[in-house]
């Protein structure tokens, strides 16, 4: 029986990022939009790690899968670190990705301090009530204004110095080499892989 992963998000753009970056671990992937009945339960602004376990939590009360949930954000140097675990939220409710990332530049302004960092949190639930969670970073500077139209969220703004090019300019294969997505789900793939393992033994 092949093993089954439910992402806990219906994000299109994190649905896209995750596929190739955990594939080859056996599992059969879904998502939330496979789980209409499944309501995950309000981001808090406490922690990347609560946020994304309350999401696992969710989908794996609802489905015999493992369920992977993730929080991820922007934390910049110049405003103390926000907009932080509020990412998705920063700016009020109703916003588009466009809409927070003019809000965003607007707050910070000319700063000559424009380091930042994405940052994501991946929480793992097996079906047997085992958990983990992993974690994975990559610095940048903010450009003064949108460069490219690949990726989601703040990606446009998000300079890699190394590279000089923006998220929003990189295609997917260059951004899952050094994303702080990939490199969170870079180390959740050996848990991964241990309970599909587990999950492929005879009952």
């Amino acid at each position: 029986m092949t093993p089954r992963l439910v992402l806990a998000t219906a994000n299109p753009g994190k649905i896209r990022e995750f596929l190739p970056l955990l594939d080859g671990l056996g599992y059969t992937i879904g998502s939330l939009s496979d789980l209409a009945e499944v309501r995950l339960p309000p981001e808090g602004e406490t922690s990347y790690a609560d946020n994304a376990l309350g999401k696992a939590r969710a989908v794996a009360a609802a489905t015999p899968a493992v369920a992977l949930g993730d929080d991820s954000g922007l934390e910049v140097d110049a405003l103390a670190g926000r907009p932080g675990v509020a990412s998705a939220r920063y700016g009020g409710p109703g916003l588009t990705d466009a809409e927070r990332v003019t809000r965003l530049l607007t707050e910070l302004g000319p700063a000559p301090n424009r380091g930042a960092r994405f940052r994501c949190v991946l929480a793992l639930v097996a079906p047997w009530g085992e958990e983990a969670a992993v974690e994975g970073a990559v610095e940048g500077v903010l450009t003064d204004r949108p460069r490219g139209s690949q990726g989601f969220g703040y990606d446009p703004i998000f300079l890699v110095p190394a590279l000089g090019r923006t998220f929003g300019e990189l295609p997917d294969v260059e951004k899952h080499r050094l994303s702080h997505r990939a490199r969170a789900a870079a180390a959740a793939r050996p848990i991964l892989a241990r309970w599909a393992a587990r999950l492929r033994q005879p009952a």
